[in-house]
Order: C-alpha cells, then sequence, then structure tokens
C-alpha cells in the first residue's frame, strides 16, 4: 500500500511539475540542446534495430537494461539476440510525435509510433506508444528500458 501511496504522490507532483514547466513554457538552451540529442539518439536506435547493428545497440543498451514487447519482458542480451535472429526484425519505424522529459541525468521519450516489423516470420504493422528511459553515464546517454504499449491510432502524446 504504501509503494501505490508513494507511486502515486510521485506520479502526481511530476504532473504539477510539468504543468508548472508548460505553463512557463521556458526551456534554456541547454534543456533544449539535450533534448535534440535525445530525439535523434532515439532515431539513430530505431535505424540501428532496423539496421540488426546490435553491434551500435550494445554499447547504448545499459548491461541492466530491460524490454517489455507485447508478448513478455527480457533483458540486454535476449533483445540483441532477438535483433540479431531477426525473430523481431524492426523493418521500419514511423515516429508521429514525441515527448521528452528531463531529471537530472535520466530522461523519458514517449513516442506515438507505427512499427512495421516481421515477427516470427509474420508482418506486423502496429501503433503503440514507446517509453524509453536513458541515464546519463559518463558522456553517454545509455538506454535503461524500451516498454512497447498498445494504443489506439487516435492516441496522442501530450507535451
Amino acid at each position: 500500500m504504501k509503494k501505490l501511496l508513494l507511486g502515486l504522490l510521485f506520479f502526481t507532483s511530476i504532473q504539477w511539475s510539468n504543468a508548472q514547466t508548460s505553463s512557463l513554457n521556458t526551456k534554456s538552451k541547454s534543456d533544449q540542446k539535450t533534448e535534440q540529442e535525445l530525439l535523434d539518439l532515439s532515431k539513430q536506435k530505431w535505424q540501428w534495430m532496423a539496421d540488426k547493428n546490435v553491434d551500435k545497440l550494445a554499447v547504448l543498451f545499459d548491461d541492466k537494461s530491460k524490454f517489455v514487447h507485447m508478448s513478455g519482458t527480457w533483458k540486454k542480451d535476449e533483445e540483441l539476440d532477438i535483433i540479431k535472429t531477426g525473430r523481431i526484425w524492426y523493418k521500419n519505424t514511423k515516429v508521429h510525435d514525441t515527448a521528452v522529459e528531463i531529471f537530472g541525468k535520466t530522461a523519458i521519450i514517449w513516442s506515438r509510433i507505427t512499427l512495421e516489423a516481421i515477427v516470427r516470420g509474420n508482418e506486423a504493422v502496429t501503433e503503440f506508444t514507446v517509453t524509453e528511459i536513458y541515464q546519463k553515464q559518463g558522456k553517454s546517454w545509455r538506454l535503461l528500458d524500451l516498454t512497447f504499449s498498445s494504443v489506439r491510432d487516435t492516441h496522442q502524446i501530450q507535451k
């Protein structure tokens, strides 16, 4: 029960903080630069996934990273193997809209996407909201979590 209450308090404080930030509508040039750096990295990640470039992805993915898909949850090594072997081939990802929030050395990107993929030999085109959590480690951002959530095509990311 304590965890639930703490979670709700945390979520409420984030929402309040976002509302305050939105109402001021001011972002420093540094924050804007960091947001763009993260969006570029996210875009590059989708391309590396499409290209099955597991060497680049292995550097991006934190050793403790988690991946949540419609069929299960697994860690870095399993995700890399899935990409390398083509069990899931992320052929093309169309990003429709995004929102980025930065919390110190942690950043979250929410993206509404259409994913064209081959999943265990079957072609699939699916709408998702994807949540990516990154952490700044030294001079580089590392992916901690990638979660796919199935949504309706009318879903919009609130900024």
